[in-house]
C-alpha cells in the first residue's frame, strides 16, 4: 500500500504539475516591434527573431517591448511608464534610431559614473539600472545596431533615411555597436555584435534599389554602392525596393525573414547556455 500511495503521488506531481516558462523580455525599436506586426511590414516577414527563439525553445515565453522608433535615450527617460516586467532574462536591441536622430553617443564615463540619459552611454546605464531593479538575478543581453542602406518605408514613401554608410551628426553608427560591445564586456553580459557580422554588411542588405537613371529617366536596378546619392522622389517614384530586391533587409533597414533568421541564430546558443546552467 505505501508503494503504491507513493506512485501516485509521484504521478500527480508528474502529469499536474508543469515547471514554471522562463520569461525573456525583449527590449527594442521597430526591429523588435515588427515580430507581432507583420501587417506592418507590408507582410513581407513571416517570423521575426522573437518568434524564432520561442519555437526553439518552447520553454520560453516571450514579452515583446519594442517601441517603433524609439531611441535607448527615450526609453531610458520614460522606463518607469513601460510597464517592463519582472523576468529571468532580458535583451536590449538598440542604438540604430539614436544615431539616426542625433542622440550624443557620450563615453564610458557616462555610463560608469551614472550621468543620466543625456547620452546613449548613459541611457543604457539607466535601462540596465533599472532591469536589475526589478529582477536582480535576471540574466541580460545586448544586440548592437546592424549596418543600414537607405531606408524608406513600405507605407509612407516620405519617410526615408540614408545608410549608415556615412556619418549623421558627426557620428558613426558603428561607434554606438562599439560602445554596446563596450559596455557588455565591461558588465560581462554576452553580446551580439550584428553591425560586424559577417553576411549583414551594406552590401548584403539588398540585392538592388530600383530608381530613375539621371541619365536616361527609365528605372534601373542598382546594387549598393552604386545607388547613393541618386534622387528618389516620394510623389513620383515607384517604391524602390520590390521584392525581388529583398536580401537581408526588406527596405534597406528592418530585417526581412532571412535577416531574422541571422539574428535568431546568433541567439539560439546564448538561450541554451542560460537554459542549462
Amino acid at each position: 500500500m505505501k508503494k503504491t500511495a507513493l506512485l501516485l503521488i509521484c504521478l500527480v506531481f508528474s502529469f499536474g504539475f508543469s515547471p514554471k516558462p522562463l520569461t525573456w523580455v525583449a527590449i527594442g525599436d521597430s526591429i523588435t516591434y515588427l515580430n507581432d506586426h507583420p501587417d506592418e511590414t507590408g507582410n513581407r516577414i513571416s517570423k521575426g527573431y522573437l518568434t524564432l527563439v520561442e519555437e526553439k525553445y518552447p520553454e520560453i515565453e516571450v514579452v515583446n517591448k519594442g517601441f517603433n522608433g524609439w531611441t535607448a535615450v527615450k526609453i531610458a527617460t520614460e522606463f518607469d511608464k513601460l510597464e517592463i516586467p519582472r523576468a529571468d532574462m532580458y535583451s536590449v536591441f538598440l542604438g540604430t534610431n539614436d544615431w539616426w536622430g542625433g542622440k550624443p553617443l557620450g563615453t564610458m564615463e557616462d555610463y560608469q559614473k551614472d550621468t543620466g540619459p543625456e547620452t546613449v552611454f548613459g541611457a543604457f546605464r539607466v535601462i540596465i539600472n533599472n532591469l536589475r531593479s526589478l529582477s536582480p538575478e535576471a540574466k541580460i543581453i545586448l544586440i548592437t545596431p546592424m549596418q543600414r542602406v537607405d531606408f524608406v518605408y513600405i507605407n509612407n514613401y516620405k519617410n526615408s533615411a540614408f545608410g549608415s554608410y556615412r556619418e549623421k551628426n558627426g557620428q558613426e553608427l558603428e561607434s554606438f555597436a562599439e560602445a554596446i560591445v563596450a559596455i557588455a564586456k565591461a558588465e560581462n553580459f554576452p553580446v551580439v555584435d550584428l553591425y560586424h557580422k559577417g553576411g549583414m554588411e551594406h552590401a548584403d542588405l539588398v540585392k538592388f534599389k530600383r530608381l530613375r537613371d539621371p541619365k536616361t529617366g527609365e528605372y534601373r536596378n542598382f546594387k549598393y554602392p552604386d545607388f547613393i546619392d541618386i534622387p528618389f522622389d516620394p510623389e513620383k517614384d515607384e517604391y524602390p525596393y520590390p521584392e525581388k530586391s529583398i536580401a537581408v533587409t526588406y527596405d534597406g533597414l528592418h530585417p526581412s525573414d532571412k535577416g531574422y533568421r541571422m539574428i535568431a541564430e546568433e541567439l539560439y546558443p546564448i538561450f541554451k547556455e542560460f537554459l542549462t546552467e
